[in-house]
């Protein structure tokens, strides 16, 4: 018999009521399966607040709150507060929002969480837009895709501004752990997981996970879209411990227009715009591997790590 490389345990029934071929319903799979049973999770308005099935019913194996919007992070920090107040330290307390409800609506509610040092997982699970309510564009849309609220016409309204850097954010903030993950890389999505369990003071994960419904893709290719996605260094895999870079994979370059052409949601885009797309992305990248560099020499010199907030 093989060897298993994650987890065995399921902390998730079948029988949700995802979309064929969705990235987040494999991202909370995973996810729990290096969290474990002593984990509550908070949820707000988003795909995961219908995934999970009707009331009373509900596909997770974990006690389950869902929450309005905007408050993800007052929520986690509420529940990390009353745990900690029972002396009840070893339960995990997750929140799991999506790109919306995290670096548009909830980004106060997280910015207050971080600077209060709570001692939480907080989960963007990022499928690019509003897509529980109808696809409309986030914060976190990539340029040039289409939405329902950046439509394609004659007058080429498409989505025109890059991407918010959730990541960079946080790191700003000083929290002490925060990285990236895809759904097409669960060994590496768990061991962080579990990582930031160990880690004391807010975490931030934001897990690349693929919607076939508002991407206008294949539901069959999730996963190889997923991976695509970080063989172009379109999204790296990396994490930042305590101000420490250190990228977990550095592939050699696919094709970028490969991964473009699996989705209809580009497919209106011109070539000059997608070639100034990839020459940004690629400056992205090189940027990444500087920081990278940059902070493995403050570590050698004792610069770095240093403490977050409240440690």
């Amino acid at each position: 018999m093989g060897r298993f490389t994650i987890p065995t345990d399921e902390h998730m029934r079948s029988g949700h009521v995802a979309c064929q071929g969705c990235g987040a319903a494999h991202a909370m799979r995973y996810a729990l399966k290096a969290m474990g049973e002593d984990t509550i999770v908070s949820i707000p308005a988003c795909c995961w607040a219908v995934i999970p099935g009707v009331w009373p019913n509900q596909n997770l194996k974990v006690p389950l709150l869902y929450t309005a919007f905007e408050v993800t992070g007052a929520s986690i920090s509420g529940i990390r507060a009353a745990l900690d107040f029972q002396g009840k330290d070893d339960v995990q307390v997750m929140g799991w929002a999506g790109d919306g409800g995290t670096a548009d609506i909830g980004i106060q509610a997280l910015s207050g969480m971080v600077e209060r040092g709570t001692n939480v997982i907080y989960v963007m699970y990022d499928n690019e837009a509003y897509m529980n309510t109808g696809i409309q564009r986030s914060s976190s849309t990539p340029v040039g895709a289409w939405t329902t609220t950046t439509p394609v016409g004659s007058t080429q309204f498409w989505e025109a501004d890059e991407k918010k850097d959730m990541v960079d954010i946080m790191v700003a903030h000083k929290a002490p752990y925060v990285a990236t993950a895809s759904v097409a890389y669960p060994e590496d999505m768990i061991r962080k997981f579990q990582k930031a369990k160990t880690i004391h003071g807010p975490k931030f994960i934001q897990v690349y996970a693929p919607c076939p419904t508002g991407w206008r893709s294949d539901p069959s290719r999730t996963i190889e879209l997923a991976k695509m996605a970080v063989s172009t260094h379109l999204w790296p895999l990396f994490e930042v411990d305590h101000g420490v870079y250190t990228i977990n994979q550095k592939p050699q370059k696919t094709d970028f227009m490969a991964y473009v052409r699996m989705q209809g949601r580009f497919r209106h885009l011109p070539e000059d715009f997608l070639k100034d797309w990839e020459r940004k992305m690629d400056a992205r990248w090189e940027t990444l591997l500087e920081k990278e560099r940059f902070s493995k020499e403050l570590e050698e010199k004792g610069l770095l790590p240093f403490p977050g907030p409240h440690e």
